[in-house]
């Protein structure tokens, strides 16, 4: 298990990261590194013996948050923003079918199971809708749910 980033790497995060109760001084749930978001590795460790962990500070966040490997990327290599991430619930926007076959219609609501960045063509999702097997899905093929449509009163 050798770790791929080393102390002093400059990494960028690939999903929100949220408190899961370890984290001091804040409730669980809470924000605390946005995916994007740039930091430097201060430290490797592991997680019952199979799992790299790095201490990563966020200078903007002004916090030293453990992350996962998977979690991870260089900052180097290339960036697409993604609009969901895993666990998101999303709405299909145009009915979805594989060789003619209708599976989703239009409306359905599933859940984001895994966000994919290919080096090319934009960003895909693994999407579970219900009684059926995850299906990749373009970004642009998806939408909130209308019941998390943000307000027009509100901030985006």
């Amino acid at each position: 298990m050798r770790p791929e980033y080393d102390y002093g790497d400059q990494v960028r995060l690939l999903r929100n990261i949220r408190n899961d109760g370890t984290f001091p001084g804040l409730d669980v749930g809470s924000l605390l590194a946005k995916r994007g978001s740039l930091g430097y590795v201060q430290d490797v460790g592991s997680f019952l013996q199979d799992q790299v962990i790095y201490a990563v500070h966020f200078p903007e966040e002004g916090r030293l948050v453990g992350c996962r490997e998977e979690e991870l990327q260089s900052a180097d290599a290339p960036w697409t923003p993604s609009r969901f991430e895993t666990h998101d619930k999303v709405t299909a926007k145009v009915p979805l079918g594989i060789q003619g076959r209708l599976l989703v219609e239009q409306g359905e609501v599933g859940v984001v199971m895994k966000v994919l960045r290919p080096s090319t063509g934009g960003v895909y999702y693994h999407v579970h809708f219900s009684g059926r097997n995850p299906l990749q899905v373009p970004e642009t093929a998806l939408e909130l749910p209308e019941t998390c449509q943000p307000s027009s009163n509100r901030d985006p």
